[in-house]
């Protein structure tokens, strides 16, 4: 008869043998080193109060917010054009697929293409960015990549927004 200290031994190590199986083949989000839930709604909440949708979600002004969710941040193909060139509103989910937080961190604090606010992402604090970094992972990488970038004075294919003011007064238009 096998003493009941040596089940418990087995029953031990085959736990720990299947714990150690599980977590290397297991994402790191599914073994709780991402963000709690509480963090991933935090982000969701940051998300659309500050807007991230509005430019990030291809129809979300248009439809008041009625974008279902499995279509957020994936990028929009209607560039802005200023006298920076013209610019597209980034598939964010693509983006942080590739974006540890030290990495997002960094970038959130640094300046970016118009017309995107990056001053508002730099005052944010820590929890409040990475709230928004496990929110947007959370998500899910899909869609496709938005055009890169077209500088000034260049042809432009895709659908544009003008930021260039229009009627002016005299003196608001000169330095």
């Amino acid at each position: 008869m096998i003493s009941p200290v040596a089940i418990n031994f087995r029953s031990a190590f085959h736990a720990i043998l299947l714990g150690t199986v599980l977590s290397a083949i297991a994402p790191a989000s599914a073994i709780g080193s991402e963000a709690s839930n509480d963090s991933i709604k935090r982000g969701e909440y940051l998300a659309r109060v500050a807007g991230c949708n509005d430019c990030h979600t291809a129809g979300y002004p248009e439809t008041a917010g009625n974008v279902p969710r499995d279509q957020w941040l994936t990028g929009v193909n209607v560039g802005f054009q200023g006298p920076w060139g013209t610019t597209y509103p980034a598939n964010l989910r693509l983006y942080f697929a590739d974006l540890d937080q030290e990495q997002w961190l960094a970038r959130a604090r640094s300046p970016m293409m118009p017309p995107m606010p990056w001053f508002a992402l730099r005052d944010m604090n820590d929890e409040d960015l990475l709230a928004l970094y496990h929110f947007i992972r959370s998500l899910g990488p899909t869609g496709e990549p938005v055009p890169v970038a077209v500088a000034p004075n260049q042809p432009v294919s895709t659908p544009y927004i003008e930021f260039f003011p229009k009627n002016l007064p005299l003196q608001a238009a000169t330095p």
